[in-house]
């Protein structure tokens, strides 16, 4: 898995006022996840007209990798938070803005940690959908984007990420659920790849 990922250092390395432009552009978004978040705390202390329910989302999820080509399983640990703007109510991409950490074992052995990884820092817009005859169970998609920057090498190589997630909750009430999900993930200058997730999700 990690061949990728030094080929192509070596090719940015050829251009270096790129590199410094990735790196100028991963601090500027760093900077607006912080003012987001801000925001985010900001409108909760707000008063709202009507409240349909919890628009604050905690939540913590563990699951596996399957890398390419090898589709070797690889560990994913994600953890974010996650508010709820009702001017998106109408918005068919989503209402839910989210930032989210998530460490990836980047290593060629071993699954739970190897001193290569990748650190990946992304806003998300999450939509939530009822599905037809029950309230037990909700589905969700969920579109991310950031900087994956991946360490183990003597430079740290920061690149663009993406991913698109389709899940679903199991909600226990209005406070704490389970959630499980599918997501697409590709880096700039990595295959593409799938992580199956589970975690636990705090809401108020």
């Amino acid at each position: 898995m990690r061949a990728p990922w030094g080929i192509t250092s070596a090719s940015c390395q050829r251009n270096l006022p790129s590199q410094l432009n990735v790196d100028d552009v991963t601090t500027l978004i760093r900077s607006a996840l912080l003012s987001l978040l801000a925001a985010a705390a900001f409108a909760q202390n707000q008063p709202e007209a009507s409240d349909s329910g919890p628009s604050n989302d905690l939540f913590i999820m563990f699951g596996s990798d399957v890398v390419r080509p090898s589709l070797a399983p690889k560990a994913n640990y994600n953890i974010g938070l996650g508010h709820t703007f009702k001017f998106l109510n109408k918005d068919p991409f989503g209402d839910e803005i989210t930032f989210a950490y998530t460490y990836e074992n980047g290593g060629s052995h071993g699954f739970l940690h190897t001193d290569f990884g990748s650190h990946t820092e992304a806003v998300g817009l999450m939509k939530n959908f009822g599905i037809h005859g029950t309230k037990r169970v909700t589905g969700y998609t969920w579109i991310q984007g950031g900087i994956t920057s991946m360490t183990g090498t003597p430079i740290v190589e920061n690149r663009f990420y993406d991913g698109e997630a389709l899940g679903a909750i199991i909600h226990f009430n209005d406070h704490h659920s389970i959630w499980i999900q599918e997501m697409y993930n590709k880096i700039v200058s990595v295959p593409w790849y799938t992580t199956s997730s589970i975690g636990y999700t705090r809401s108020w």
